[in-house]
């Protein structure tokens, strides 16, 4: 099946980028649409400008994936220098104080470990989140005082990988929603030392990683010369952490119209609604008093 062949069967699916320094999240999604032609297309998750690593986009009707795939845990590698603190939490901002770095790896470790579990985290003033119908970074840069509310997150697990005074390197898996920048200036808050985020590599997000991640460049390329298809991981696979519901043609038809089907005893709340060669149909949610499959969104025409 060449190019032309797949563009008529409406490509869906989602293409994993290992995001390089110095793009926005924006950038790629641009950089995609005009590589593949198709105007659909969106990432699930921003990834800074001056972080790197996996950036999920969802092309075509797979974008009506993106409410489920944005909500996935993300997995990151972190570098926070000590000693110093900026108003925007990395190294692009203006420094705000700076200390002498007297801490011992053991107390390093026995404070991080303060920040795992389901704690209230406060975005950067210098975020996208909006106050009244204005982003944060907006205010910030005019000058405006930028009062932004906790959100409650969950960090599952903090791990020092290397620790080089004033510099510490972290492996970082949280729910999405995390600032990485928030956690390092709140753990040089609470060593009173300052800290802000110099590096981060985005490992992993949802269910995919770097293995499952090409280079942008070696994405472009495939722009070129129209292989870039050889990428596209199926629409499916983006929830493949999600139970899978094999359903008989005529179930399809059904769920087609969006009408119910029923569910086997003791089924999850949610499931991807599947044919029997993978492809995605639905994403089905369980009315458990029924006992049916309910779809939510039907991908299948």
């Amino acid at each position: 099946m060449d190019e032309t062949d797949l563009k008529k069967n409406a490509i869906s699916g989602v293409l994993v980028v290992d995001k390089p320094t110095g793009l926005t999240s924006h950038d790629v999604v641009q950089i995609i649409r005009r590589g593949t032609n198709i105007r659909r297309a969106g990432h699930t998750g921003t990834l800074d400008p001056r972080a790197s690593g996996v950036l999920v986009i969802l092309i075509g009707p797979a974008v009506r994936l993106s409410e489920y795939v944005s909500a996935s845990d993300k997995r990151y590698q972190a570098v926070i220098r000590l000693g110093t603190s900026t108003d925007t939490y990395d190294a692009d901002g203006r420094v705000l104080s700076t200390s002498p770095v007297e801490i011992s790896e053991e107390q390093f470790e026995q404070v991080l470990q303060q920040f795992v579990g389901t704690i209230e985290q406060v975005p950067p003033p210098y975020s996208a989140v909006k106050v009244k119908g204005k982003k944060a970074y907006e205010m910030a840069r005019e000058g405006e005082e930028v009062d932004l509310e906790p959100r409650t997150i969950t960090v599952y697990s903090l791990e020092l990988l290397e620790w080089a005074p004033p510099e510490a390197v972290i492996d970082v898996y949280c729910s999405s929603g995390t600032y990485v920048r928030s956690l390092a200036h709140d753990l040089g808050e609470k060593l009173g030392c300052g800290a802000h985020l110099v590096g981060l590599r985005r490992t992993k997000s949802g269910r995919f990683t770097l293995r499952d991640a090409v280079p942008l460049r070696k994405l472009r390329e495939a722009f070129d010369t129209g292989t870039w298809y050889q990428f596209l991981i199926p629409a499916a696979e983006a929830l493949s952490d999600w139970p899978a519901v094999e359903l008989a043609h005529e179930e399809v038809e059904t769920i087609r119209h969006g009408n119910r089907v029923a569910a086997m005893p003791g089924s999850p709340q949610m499931a991807r609604g599947i044919i029997e060669q993978g492809e995605l149909v639905a994403l089905l949610a369980l009315d458990p008093e029924l006992n049916e499959w309910q779809p939510r969104k039907v991908f299948f025409s």
